[in-house]
């Protein structure tokens, strides 16, 4: 039999180097994690030389190695070229003893390799793109624990590639979505403000009878306003914390409870809104998705009861407070009130997300939530923000 050390190249090369590519994960400094699972293989095989290594033109690159003190060798003499043509664990127990590799330049020098046992890399595809090896200047074998281990930690070398790949695909979707959130903030809000201001104008002419339909319609688009501030809110989440300016807390409420009254008026619960002059230092569209959020939850679970939207002054801060006499949570709920996709009640619209917006928007604005509640009982949502200046406090109710 003819022995060449020149591995053979895989029938779905284009698509493997393809697949390699798109994890970004070659000529990348060390990590870790990678070095990490190099030493648990070395420890768990007993062996003096481990690596993972992946399969490149013309190259092998090692991201971690232990017990060889280079980053890449020639693609030609490499036995882990080989191994990624296997379906499985590729175990040499004597390299001398074996045609492929018994005239191989790391065999018969430096390092003078004797033994190896390489996992591959396989993506959810079955592309194999490198492998997690351990090699060893000396003939062995491997416990079957051993085996098994090592297609363990070749699964976790591919779990770190893929969520290195889906932080990735984060930080890309998250430039996208600010510059689509720019555009769409030109392009729907100035349209809303015409309806809005055409149907302010209509107010001026229409009839008794049709007042009740325009004011739906003005509610309406104030909701959608709304919501829309909310998205962008959502969207903008995870880009740093935004510039805090000063503001009347009014600004805010204001809107807020004319917005909120309609809606709770339509599902018959008691709305309350108690007014304050105080200015406070904080993003008005961002705090408005905050109360916002937690007004749809207190009119969604006190059916029939009261909600109470108003503010609570402190030396050098304000609490907003949306207080209900609904449902309330228990204990439990409570202490998954902020994380994604929980809902209080698993029939409800949405993905349960409202919420988890609001905590990480608050985290964002570096403003506190309080939440108090029991079965039964209703509940009392806070967020507290800087208050910048004092003012003279005036209620109204509507």
């Amino acid at each position: 039999m003819s022995i060449s050390t020149c591995p053979p190249t895989p029938v779905n090369e284009s698509a493997r180097l393809a697949a390699l590519r798109s994890y970004g994960i070659l000529d990348t400094a060390s990590e870790g994690a990678f070095d990490d699972i190099t030493r648990l293989a070395a420890h768990i095989c007993n062996v003096p030389i481990s690596v993972v290594n992946f399969i490149d033109s013309g190259r092998q690159w090692f991201k971690s190695e232990i017990g060889l003190g280079v980053r890449e060798t020639p693609l030609a003499p490499s036995i882990c070229a080989h191994a990624i043509l296997q379906p499985d664990l590729f175990v040499i127990p004597d390299t001398l003893l074996d045609d492929r590799f018994a005239k191989n330049p790391l065999v018969v020098g430096n390092p003078m390799l004797r033994f190896y046992a390489g996992a591959p890399l396989l993506t959810t595809d079955g592309l194999s793109l490198g492998t997690v090896c351990v090699l060893d200047t000396i003939p062995r074998e491997l416990s079957d624990q051993q085996r098994d281990a090592l297609r363990a930690l070749a699964r976790q070398v591919m779990a770190q590639l893929e969520l290195r790949k889906s932080l990735h695909a984060a930080e890309r979707s998250a430039q996208f979505r600010k510059r689509l959130m720019a555009s769409l903030g030109h392009d729907l809000k100035t349209p809303l403000r015409a309806a809005s201001y055409a149907l302010h104008r209509m107010g001026k002419s229409i009839g008794a009878d049709g007042m009740p339909h325009l004011e739906k319609a003005q509610a309406a688009l104030e909701q959608i306003d709304s919501e829309f501030n909310a998205i962008v809110a959502a969207a903008t989440a995870d880009e740093g914390a935004p510039d805090a300016t000063l503001f009347p807390i009014a600004e805010v409420l204001d809107h807020l409870a004319s917005v909120w009254a309609r809606t709770a008026a339509a599902k018959r619960v008691r709305f309350s809104y108690v007014r304050s002059s105080a200015a406070v230092s904080s993003h008005p569209i961002l705090l408005s998705t905050i109360v916002g959020n937690f007004l749809s939850n207190a009119v969604k679970y006190a059916p029939g009861g009261r909600v109470v939207l108003g503010v609570r002054r402190h030396r050098d801060s304000l609490t907003i407070i949306v207080a209900d006499n609904g449902i309330g949570l228990d204990d439990q709920q409570s202490s998954h009130l902020f994380d994604a996709f929980s809902q209080t009640d698993p029939q409800s619209e949405g993905l349960g997300l409202g919420l988890w917006i609001v905590g990480r928007t608050a985290a964002l604005l570096g403003h506190a939530i309080d939440v108090k509640s029991r079965p039964g009982g209703g509940s009392i949502f806070g967020v507290t923000v800087p208050m910048v200046r004092d003012g003279d406090a005036s209620t109204s109710r509507q």
